[in-house]
């Protein structure tokens, strides 16, 4: 008797879906953990916040010949193509003379700083002073006296030093700044100011505008006047008065000169003492540029005490003499005097020379005029662009009236000011018309300015960007959406999840192929018997 062995059908469907269900629960598991370990790794990496790293400062003393001036920039610190992007946040005048009028009392120069600087310690956060860096960058004031007398000049350098290290600053040191290089700073600054080096786009990215041209620099100072402004190619240019100035990734080609002892206040000293040399008194003149009955006096120390009028100092000179002066104001006789500060025939008819001798280049482009330009036009209500004949009939109106007429024509009197607008403007008339070659036509090419926006026109910005191409960037601080410690436990998490999900549907697989072939075996020997 043979006995027949089968499975019952119930028995059969069971098994089955037991083993099924292990297997869908470990899949679903699976691809659950692989969703979110992909979504982990996304949020992780693609939805990171970027923490940029704040504002950075830098304070720049402006020791000029007659002031000193202290600017307070700030600029984001991860920078712009190596160069920061620095605006000025503020300004503060130091009240006194310049620091070279302390050169037989060094020790106190900086006495005068301490009011500004008390104001600047306010404008920077107290956390960001001791990586605040300073400069002290002075001008043809301190050139002269370093030539004067350089022993002098070092003293009041030194006392400035000592002073900054009661500060909390991170002073880099006072330093007298060459002429070529206070032209070059200008030039930077008022083409910064003007947009032309950087502008923000539609996504306000900042960007180097296309097609966008230089403009020159002027500045006229106290002691020393500089002209700037780029040439395009250098071959065949006098390369002692050429630079390459490189900002923002692009580079410059830059002529640039400055004129020691012709700043304005220097010019002056200059024009009195050739008008002495004239008088046939020695101890009172007229001056045709002073208004009519205007009268005061100087000391001879005050005209002959420079080193820019050494060579006029008479024979008989003693610094305590008493000079006297009396205004003509006579607009013709003025101009014609002024021309006399200038040699205009050492350059030989030559067209690429301005005065005394020096090559330049013809001028081209749009000019920007500041500091003393600025505010002699200022004072004849002229600013911005306007003609040279326009600045001529408003220099000889001016020069044509009474003392007692100005303080109703200025609207800010000051006396010192007051009665050298007129030698000013023919002085400006001669250096840029005879001297830098501005006609008729070009000369509404210049724009006298004060200030573009909130910052001033100074070669301070331009150093301040120069500087900030060796101040290191920092880099931009990175915040995820999970701490590390979290986002690797979770992934670890998941992935073990997976692969012990991934282990089991593997061991389904080969339990249920195992099981098949069992079956298949047994169904087999029943079928023999």
């Amino acid at each position: 008797m043979s006995a027949v062995l089968t499975r019952r059908p119930w028995e059969q469907a069971g098994f089955k879906a037991l083993s099924r269900t292990p297997a869908v629960i470990a899949l679903v598991v699976l691809i659950l953990s692989v969703v979110v370990l992909v979504t982990l790794t996304f949020i992780q990496f693609h939805h990171k916040e970027i923490l940029l790293p704040g504002l950075k400062y830098g304070i720049v003393l402006d020791a000029g010949s007659s002031r000193t001036t202290v600017y307070v920039y700030q600029w984001p610190a991860e920078k712009e193509n190596n160069t920061g992007v620095v605006s000025q946040s503020f300004k503060c005048s130091v009240k006194g003379s310049g620091v070279s009028s302390y050169g037989k009392n060094p020790q106190d120069a900086p006495k005068a700083f301490e009011d500004c600087m008390q104001k600047v310690k306010g404008q920077i956060p107290g956390h960001l002073h001791g990586s605040t860096r300073a400069y002290l960058g002075a001008t043809a004031g301190m050139r002269l006296l370093r030539l004067q007398n350089e022993t002098a000049a070092n003293e009041v350098l030194a006392s400035i030093q000592n002073y900054f290290k009661s500060q909390p600053f991170d002073f880099r040191g006072a330093q007298i700044i060459s002429g070529q290089e206070e032209g070059i700073y200008g030039w930077i600054t008022a083409n910064y100011l003007m947009g032309n080096f950087l502008e923000k786009n539609l996504w306000h990215m900042w960007v180097h505008p296309n097609g966008v041209e230089t403009t020159g620099a002027l500045d006229l100072g106290g002691a020393s006047t500089q002209i700037s402004f780029a040439t395009g190619e250098k071959a065949g240019l006098n390369a002692s008065h050429v630079t390459e100035v490189s900002l923002y990734g692009y580079a410059y080609t830059l002529y640039t000169h400055s004129f020691q002892c012709y700043g304005r206040n220097e010019a002056e000293k200059r024009f009195l003492a050739i008008l002495l040399q004239d008088s046939p008194t020695k101890t009172n003149l007229s001056n045709p540029c002073y208004p009519r009955n205007y009268l005061t006096t100087f000391s001879g120390g005050h005209l002959f005490d420079s080193l820019c009028t050494a060579d006029l100092r008479p024979a008989n000179y003693r610094p305590d003499d008493i000079i006297t002066v009396g205004g003509t104001g006579d607009p013709s006789l003025c101009r014609e005097k002024v021309a006399s500060l200038f040699d205009f025939k050492a350059c030989h008819d030559q067209e690429a020379c301005s005065f005394d001798g020096v090559y330049q280049p013809k001028v081209k482009g749009t000019f920007v005029a500041f500091a003393g330009f600025y505010y002699t036009a200022s004072a004849f209500n002229l600013s911005g662009s306007f003609s040279l004949s326009a600045f001529n009939s408003s220099s000889w109106d001016f020069c044509s009236e009474s003392w007692s007429q100005l303080p109703l024509l200025l609207p800010r009197f000051d006396e010192v000011y007051a009665r050298s607008y007129c030698f000013s403007a023919h002085y400006i008339y001669h250096l840029l018309v005879n001297g830098y070659k501005f006609t008729e036509e070009t000369w509404p090419q210049i724009h006298f300015k004060k200030e573009v926006g909130n910052s001033s026109i100074a070669w301070s910005l331009g150093y301040m960007l120069s500087l900030t191409n060796q101040i290191p960037a920092e880099s931009a601080l990175i915040r995820l959406p999970m701490d590390a410690p979290a986002f690797v436990g979770a992934v670890a998490f998941f992935t073990a999840v997976a692969l012990l999900c991934v282990a089991l549907l593997v061991y389904l697989c080969a339990s249920a192929r195992k099981q098949r072939h069992s079956q298949h075996a047994f169904g087999r020997t029943l079928d023999s018997e």
